[in-house]
């Protein structure tokens, strides 16, 4: 007999998907009001067009598995256990030190620690949180979103931007379309069945059917208002290349809190997220840049305790006159573009900020 606790945990998981459903059910009726019930061939060449890119980058929003830290930043069997048996905080605070020069670590915890988290073991790498609704870190966390079920991050957040941007023109579709018979509806009396006849035969459904008008244009519009303002703020989002979580608590660095500390400027900055070949833009394929696990800054100043990358290799590139930190891993061709091509924005400021590496404390995060 299996434990309580087990059919708890296994009845929550089953109560997570609820919302997903109540999205699938409306966007499934949706389908058939429309088509169905207005069926109008014009219109329908162009809504089967928003509506399959509308599914598909919902259905790779929801599927799409959140990608975690690579085994680098797992600590080791041996480190694990060394971390355990040392009590006094200065010995950890050097164990936690000697781990992280191996890896290109540059944010930090507000008082200046290195991000560990004890629930995964493992040190974050930058824009990595642990979610608590997946118990696992992400890299490049934007949110946890209960109308997909799962965590928006590196490996899908091209996918949800698509799926708002196709939602949101689905929805605008179907009220544009709609308005003229839905006002119709509201202008025809009970009492004028020959003036209902009249409305009938020039496009207006059935009385059986005009339920189904009224309230696809409700949701519809419903809908585009809430998805007009939500779809705005990611696409400022992208252009300041920040995560939800990085909007509300800025990236600490070794200088202290940058809110643009990952701007490249604006044009980088999509790139980031939707990659340089512009054909895969509109496609929910994945196409961003990077690995997820380190990301180009605009810090000129490197905190001189961090390698350059783990095997040796100096992925500083300098640009005129600057030095720009990048990715650890091989750069790709078209990452090397989107660093390459410029000063950073703002960091001409930054580059008269001091250097000096706040003494390393460990702070567990979950």
């Amino acid at each position: 007999m299996a434990p309580s606790g087990s059919r708890s945990v296994a009845c929550w998981r089953v109560l997570y998907w609820i919302p997903v459903l109540f999205i699938s059910v409306i966007v499934a009726w949706s389908y058939y009001a429309y088509v169905v019930q207005l069926c109008i061939v014009v219109y329908l060449l162009v809504y089967h067009v928003l509506f399959i890119m509308f599914v598909w980058s919902y259905w790779q929003t929801i599927f799409t598995k959140p990608m975690n830290p690579l085994k680098e930043f797992h600590l080791s069997h041996s480190d694990k256990e060394l971390l355990e048996r040392e009590d006094r905080r200065e010995s950890q605070q050097e164990i936690l030190r000697r781990i992280a020069k191996d890896l290109p670590i540059y944010t930090r915890t507000m008082s200046g620690a290195i991000r560990y988290c004890d629930r995964c073991l493992l040190l974050k790498p930058d824009r990595c949180h642990h979610c608590s609704a997946c118990d696992m870190c992400i890299l490049k966390m934007d949110h946890h979103c209960p109308w997909v079920n799962n965590c928006v991050g590196f490996a899908n957040y091209k996918f949800f931007m698509l799926f708002l941007a196709y939602s949101l023109l689905y929805c605008l579709f179907v009220t544009a379309t709609d308005l003229q018979y839905f006002i119709q509806f509201w202008t025809v009396t009970r009492s004028c069945f020959d003036h209902c006849c009249s409305l009938k035969s020039n496009g207006l459904p059935d009385t059986q059917a005009k339920f189904h008008i009224m309230f696809l244009f409700f949701a519809a519009s419903t809908f585009s208002v809430s998805l007009a303002f939500l779809f705005a703020y990611h696409c400022w989002l992208v252009c300041k290349n920040r995560s939800t979580l990085e909007a509300f608590r800025a990236p600490a660095f070794q200088h202290g809190p940058d809110k643009n500390g990952f701007s490249l400027g604006t044009s980088k900055n999509f790139r980031q997220v939707f990659g340089d070949e512009s054909k895969y833009w509109l496609l929910p394929i994945f196409s961003s840049l990077g690995d997820g696990c380190s990301f180009p800054t605009s810090l000129v100043n490197a905190d001189p305790e961090q390698p350059s990358s783990p095997s040796g290799r100096n992925p500083s590139i300098k640009s005129a006159g600057e030095s720009h930190q990048f990715p650890p891993k091989p750069l790709r061709e078209s990452q090397s573009r989107l660093l390459n091509s410029g000063q950073s924005e703002g960091s001409e400021d930054r580059d008269k900020r001091g250097t000096s590496n706040p003494a390393l404390t460990i702070e567990k995060e979950t």
